[in-house]
């Protein structure tokens, strides 16, 4: 690979790893497996890099949902994913409420299915909008409306004290 390429692909990696990290976390739930998919996209990535002209970071991305959604698809077929039961709220409005907020909101994230935990993580993590949330995952603009609503909607029911997505996308953060 020719040296300024090569530069390039470095310096990338060195400004956004931990950006990727971020987003690659709240897919997985595990911070080695989010580092596994981040290094597996970066491979693939890098692969092609001298092709890819303009921002890098959206089609890293991409190749970081699509690799989730097609490891959630082969757990899927293979066995039954057990859950966790989501663990009660400390009653306390302070640091300790956040972080068990965070714990049973991060429990209910992982309980949806991969589409709907990558409508979320686009629209309300990543704020993007429902046209680019749609050209990332490749479906209509409806199918992301769709999803986001059902996903917020079960959201609520796991998270009762979640006031909103926005919520939800700040105590995440």
């Amino acid at each position: 690979m020719e040296q300024t390429v090569e530069a390039a692909f470095t310096t990338f990696v060195a400004e956004r790893s931990h950006a990727l990290i971020r987003v690659a976390y709240t897919l997985t739930g595990d911070q080695r497996a989010a580092e596994d998919l981040v290094q597996g996209a970066l491979a693939k990535a890098y692969s092609h890099w001298s092709r890819i002209h303009g921002d890098a970071e959206p089609y890293v991305r991409r190749i970081i949902y699509n690799d989730k959604v097609s490891g959630w698809r082969r757990q899927a077929r293979q066995r039954e994913l057990p859950m966790a039961d989501v663990p009660e709220v400390a009653e306390s409005r302070d640091h300790d409420h956040d972080t068990a907020l965070r714990l049973v909101l991060r429990q209910a994230l992982l309980s949806l299915p991969p589409r709907q935990r990558a409508v979320l993580v686009l629209r309300y993590l990543e704020d993007r909008s429902v046209e680019e949330t749609a050209e990332v995952l490749g479906c209509r603009p409806g199918t992301v409306a769709s999803q986001a609503s059902r996903a917020l909607g079960k959201l609520r029911e796991l998270v009762p004290e979640l006031g909103s997505a926005d919520e939800a996308a700040e105590v995440l953060r």
